[in-house]
């Protein structure tokens, strides 16, 4: 589901995937496994945020992720198969005091200019 990664206060959580079957959904399983990997990233891992990549079209996703207190902080031009956007959403967690890394990015980025320390 998850790993952490980066270095300095780049060090984080990622989401690499997220799926619950269709017979399990509306049981908050994402939500219970988007915890835990929060809390392992945060409390064992000592992370400074959690990030996770969505399609910018997948407006059910961005709003569960929202409602789990994740930000936009930037889009990823042509992320998705070089033709969709994709949003690179982040949740600061208690490391990051200043919320310094959920600040969201003023302009578009492209998969080339991602940073992956």
């Amino acid at each position: 589901m998850g790993k952490v990664e980066g270095q300095g206060e780049s060090w984080h959580g990622h989401v690499t995937a997220v799926t619950v079957a269709p017979d399990y959904r509306r049981q908050q399983l994402a939500k219970k496994l988007m915890n835990l990997l929060e809390d392992i990233s945060d409390k064992i891992d000592k992370a400074y945020f959690v990030d996770l990549f969505v399609r910018a079209s997948n407006t059910p996703a961005i709003k569960m992720y929202e409602k789990l207190g994740y930000v936009i902080y930037r889009r990823v031009l042509r992320y998705y198969s070089g033709e969709e956007d994709g949003l690179d959403m982040r949740k600061a967690l208690s490391r990051d005091v200043e919320k310094k890394s959920i600040i969201p990015l003023k302009r578009p980025v492209t998969p080339d200019e991602l940073e992956y320390d």
